[in-house]
């Protein structure tokens, strides 16, 4: 078939990079507060930090091991690498830009960013005086020679190579390190607004660090390691011995990448790799500091609010109220959606309060997968479990780089007393559930909250997410056979309504795709999901486009389908929203299907929906329904925010045209119109009237 064609597919690495690329491109929307736009920077900072220790760290591993089978796209693991490498040296000529554009703005509205040979006398004494109180006592110099060897460096280390003269005897050259430990900041703020980075002073105290000794060249470095964690469940006694140990030895990982700042001296290069070992192309240097993540010390400094964003305040809306209880709401309306971080996430927190105080609930169950680290659902749990309840948790030990919170909470778990559990061997359980069950005059009564976004509250404000309350009997016993599966030897992994990966979802997702093929034109499907990968999901989608089915993707990550080609893929459409929120929801509509809505915790790709515990929720209220439906209509026609994928795999800006449409500032607006009116009926009607004034019917 002409879909088995490796042209008709994108490589979801190099997808990866121009998604990071659609995060960079915000740093230069002039519209954008200062401080907002360097943000930016620093999210794409740590993305790039992530993308290495995961992803290329893998194509590595699978290079090593001579494998050279390939994916969809037919590229090999050293295919990928080359044009990873190649395509970041290119972006960092624009990273340096934009950071320096940036830093001269910034200038401008009090906020400097200078090395120490660019401060003021004043401000020097001041950086020499910080050096000497809080840096000299805790920094670490360094001798590499035959009696003192190279030190071991942890993922992300950050410090100094330095290239060293004896005062004494001029020829005797030695080289050495200054390590500077992550609990130090990474800028030092001396006095209004001025910011020095660390490296910067230390390097200008070398006599101190090295007395006898004169400095002749020094560069910062930062190293960056292998972070999968490889567990062997199967062999695993005790799951949480084995998680700490894998954390340890994430701290030993090969090293995949060596970041320096720029230097003319080779010497020092060659220093440092004669130790570390890093292939060439793998060495990126940059005027930039090196980690691009602590900027976010100088965006989130109070000082300086004023080159943000207002920060929006989520709304409280009917049927929920500040006082009112949520059981009781849910008892009322039988089910209630709400979409965060428009709305308020506390609804969710206090549904867990809540039952936690009850003396009639009986007992809560719920999976928790990034709860962070000061987290009130979880100091709920712990409550109930004291007051004698029944309280059980999935803590899913292997959410990346949350697993050191997730195995804090697990044992403040089980020393209350709570039934803890740690997964299922050879998944991860990625599904947002919690379950109340409730004793009445009339037995027992059962409450379930499902969810696209994790139960943390930091998060909630910033990631857009649905959040559904119902007691709906279909869906409340479908939550029991879940945790029942979760907890307990079972060969059924299916449920009724709810369809859960890794058995449900893909064939659900497939059979509704096909069933609209069968309407041809008159077909119409709507994908939002954080990355479309799978590749049997991605033909069902091009054989419906074939048939006549409109289909358009709101994708904001990784997207391996390529769209617009002729014969294949016309009728699909790819956009990409990048803004101030995280797009996170899952939503996927079918005109023709009954019901035509769902919701789910799980992206197309095939580690969602074959190798994780996922669940995906029908919306069978045809008003809930219509909600979700004008939402994507409102995302579909953004001219603000939005890049369309194009059918050579990469991405274009939207276009503006007579009316602006910003999707993520219309949904404050709509929603704080809701919460102004107080009213508490027709919301759908409302929203289709806003919209009307922007939007096309699409």
């Amino acid at each position: 078939m002409i879909e088995n064609s490796s042209d008709l597919y994108i490589n979801r690495e190099l997808s990866w990079l121009r998604f990071n690329s659609r995060v960079l491109y915000q740093a230069k929307n002039k519209k954008s507060p200062l401080l907002e736009r360097l943000k930016f920077l620093a999210i794409y900072g740590t993305n790039l930090d992530e993308f290495y220790m995961i992803r290329v760290a893998g194509l590595k591993e699978l290079f090593s091991a001579g494998i050279v089978d390939s994916g969809a796209d037919k590229l090999t693991p050293i295919q990928q690498l080359n044009d990873i490498r190649k395509y970041i040296h290119e972006e960092k000529v624009e990273l340096e830009k934009l950071y320096f554009e940036l830093i001269d703005e910034l200038k401008n509205e009090g906020v400097s960013l200078n090395f120490y040979d660019d401060l003021s006398d004043e401000q020097k004494s001041r950086a020499n005086e910080y050096f000497f109180n809080n840096l000299y006592p805790v920094i670490i110099p360094i001798a590499v020679d035959a009696t003192h060897p190279f030190p071991h460096l942890n993922n992300l280390s950050f410090g100094l190579a330095v290239k060293l003269q004896d005062s004494e005897k001029p020829k005797n050259i030695k080289f050495g390190l200054i390590r500077i430990p992550r609990v130090l900041p990474r800028f030092i703020e001396l006095k209004n607004g001025a910011f020095v980075p660390i490296g910067s002073i230390v390097v200008n105290h070398i006599n101190e660090l090295f007395p006898g000794y004169k400095l002749l060249s020094a560069t910062p470095f930062r190293i960056t390691r292998n972070a999968d964690l490889e567990i062997e469940e199967e062999e695993a006694d005790d799951f949480l011995e084995i998680m700490q140990e894998g954390l340890r030895s994430r701290r030993k990982g090969s090293i995949v990448r060596l970041e320096i700042g720029e230097s003319d001296d080779t010497d020092l290069i060659d220093f440092l790799n004669s130790h570390l070992k890093v292939f060439k192309d793998d060495i990126y240097s940059y005027k930039t500091p090196l980690n691009l993540g602590s900027l976010w010390q100088i965006v989130g400094n109070k000082d300086f609010v004023h080159l943000t964003l207002p920060p929006y305040k989520p709304k409280m809306l009917p049927p929920f109220s500040e006082h009112s209880s949520i059981l009781n709401a849910i008892d009322i309306n039988g089910e209630i959606l709400s979409y965060q971080p428009y709305e308020s996430f506390e609804p969710v927190v206090r549904f867990i309060q809540e039952a936690s105080k009850d003396p009639n609930v009986l007992a809560i169950r719920m999976t928790l997968y990034r709860v962070g680290k000061d987290s009130p659902i979880v100091k709920a749990l712990i409550d109930a479990a004291l007051e004698g309840k029944q309280v059980t948790a999935m803590v899913e030990l292997k959410a990346r780089f949350d697993e050191e919170n997730n195995l804090h909470w697990a044992r403040a778990l089980e020393n209350v007393g709570a039934h803890v559990i740690y997964g299922i061997a050879g998944l991860k359980v990625h599904a947002k559930i919690a379950l109340v069950i409730k004793k009445t005059n009339n037995g027992l009564k059962q409450y379930a909250h499902f969810s696209t976004g994790n139960y943390n509250q930091a998060t909630a404000k910033i990631y857009t997410d649905i959040s559904y309350f119902t007691n709906k009997d279909e869906f409340v016993n479908d939550a029991t056979r879940f945790f029942h599966y979760l907890t307990g030897f079972s060969k059924i992994q299916e449920l009724s309504t709810i369809a859960m990966a890794p058995t449900q979802i893909k064939p659900k997702m497939l059979a509704l795709i096909e069933n609209e093929e069968k309407f041809k034109d008159n077909g119409r499907i709507i994908i939002k999901a954080n990355a479309v990968v799978d590749v049997e999901i991605i033909k069902a989608l091009y054989k419906a486009s074939q048939a006549g089915v409109k289909i358009d993707l709101i994708v904001r990550g990784i997207c391996c389908l390529r769209p617009n080609v002729e014969g294949i893929s016309e009728n699909i459409r790819v956009v990409s929203i990048i803004g101030k929120y995280l797009e996170h929801s899952r939503i996927f509509y079918f005109k023709n299907s009954t019901p035509q809505m769902f919701f789910a915790s799980a992206d197309m790709m095939p580690r969602n929906l074959e190798r994780r515990v996922e669940l995906m929720v029908p919306i069978v209220n045809p008003k809930i329904g219509e909600k979700l439906l004008e939402l994507l209509k409102v995302q579909i026609n953004d001219t603000a925010l939005a890049f369309e994928l194009q059918s050579n795999g990469e991405y274009k800006k939207v276009e503006v045209g007579e009316i602006e449409v910003n999707s993520q500032d219309f949904m404050e607006d709509f929603i704080n119109k809701l919460a102004q009116s107080k009213e508490t009926q027709d919301t759908v009607a409302k929203m289709k009237k806003l919209s009307a004034r922007l939007l096309k019917e699409s």
